[in-house]
């Protein structure tokens, strides 16, 4: 309940970070685009709120259609969140009217106002996104359909949510188009672009710093066993052997090399045994774990590398990331016990 509470608030902060990045008058988020849109359209009867209700219900049922059985029952959840950041819309919309950058400006002064408003607008919806990971509690439907899409055709999230994005802002354009017959800059403009690239930036700078929010969104219990297992591994960290990496090529003797180095030394050597494990803890065979572990895309490796444990759950990573993940925490957890010497596995 404590998440579940949070991220009804965290939602509101997503919502009036779009809602603001929107009055800046230089166009809008992809995932906000089409609706937007749709929402100035003359004599139209619905809020740009009931638009992206409508838009998310059916990015819900396109993911019921691409996982059928694979689809879980509780993700359903997300028609209640669409029903409430479509209500958050409304209400941010109107909260932010008077924030409106006004055209009557001169262009030297009203560019750099929007300009300003929109990258504010921009960083209150990256530390919403950034809360909404570490609160891990629920998703929007925007974020459940790449996620979906990425699971029926086994890619890669982050292109497919690139694609995804790049998609929402082409039915923005072609509807822009369709109603009034050329491009208009206030509709589809920089934000677009801004929200691609800016929002991911400024998340991947506020979720390291937002730790002490956990007091809010986690609970005690969970706090403690957290900390104890930080407290762990910092001590076992402190007292860390030797541990002798080899990366290599096929036909380069590294196999070879590796096992007469750990006889020498006199300590553990791993490689295969890393896979046979993987697979037992993940529950796939270990020439699964074998054909799929080099999958992984150099983008998501450094991205995985660098954020390590801040995977939520509700993500479901795909079976590549998951042997990725699985992986370097065994090999994590061996090069603290003693030293050893480590084969491939991407252990350098």
């Amino acid at each position: 309940m404590r998440r579940y509470v949070s991220f009804v608030f965290i939602l509101f902060v997503i919502a009036f970070g779009t809602s603001l990045s929107i009055r800046a008058n230089l166009g809008s988020s992809p995932i906000s685009a089409p609706p937007y849109v749709l929402s100035l359209i003359p004599g139209i009867p619905l809020t740009m709120g009931v638009i992206v209700i409508c838009m998310h219900v059916l990015f819900i049922l396109i993911q019921i259609l691409l996982l059928r059985r694979n689809y879980e029952l509780r993700q359903l959840s997300q028609i209640l969140v669409s029903f409430l950041f479509g209500f958050y819309t409304d209400l941010t919309m109107w909260l932010t009217g008077f924030m409106q950058v006004p055209a009557s400006l001169p262009y030297a002064v009203g560019y750099p106002l929007q300009f300003v408003e929109l990258l504010i607008g921009g960083a209150l919806l990256a530390f919403g996104i950034a809360c909404e990971v570490r609160c891990d509690s629920l998703m929007l439907a925007g974020e459940g359909l790449p996620l979906a899409i990425s699971k029926a055709v086994h890619g890669d999230f982050g292109k497919v949510k690139m694609c995804s994005d790049t998609g929402l802002v082409a039915i923005a354009v072609v509807l822009m188009f369709h109603f009034w017959g050329h491009w208009d800059w206030k509709m589809v403009g920089v934000g677009a672009l801004v929200s691609m690239f800016y929002v991911g930036f400024m998340v991947r700078i506020f979720a390291p710093h937002i730790a002490w929010l956990d007091i809010i969104f986690i609970p005690v219990d969970e706090r403690q066993e957290e900390a104890a297992e930080k407290h762990e591994e910092e001590a076992e960290e402190d007292a860390v052997p030797f541990v002798v990496t080899i990366a290599r090529e096929y036909g380069s003797g590294g196999l070879t090399l590796g096992k007469m180095l750990a006889q020498r030394l006199g300590v553990d050597y791993y490689d295969h045994a890393i896979i046979d494990e993987t697979a037992e803890r993940l529950g796939y065979s270990s020439e699964f774990v074998r054909e799929n572990e080099q999958n992984i895309s150099n983008a998501k490796l450094w991205e995985l590398i660098f954020t390590d444990k801040s995977i939520p759950m509700s993500m479901n990573p795909s079976h590549d990331n998951a042997i990725f993940v699985s992986e370097s925490r065994m090999i994590r957890t061996l090069a603290v016990k003693k030293p050893c010497v480590i084969i491939g596995r991407c252990a350098n």
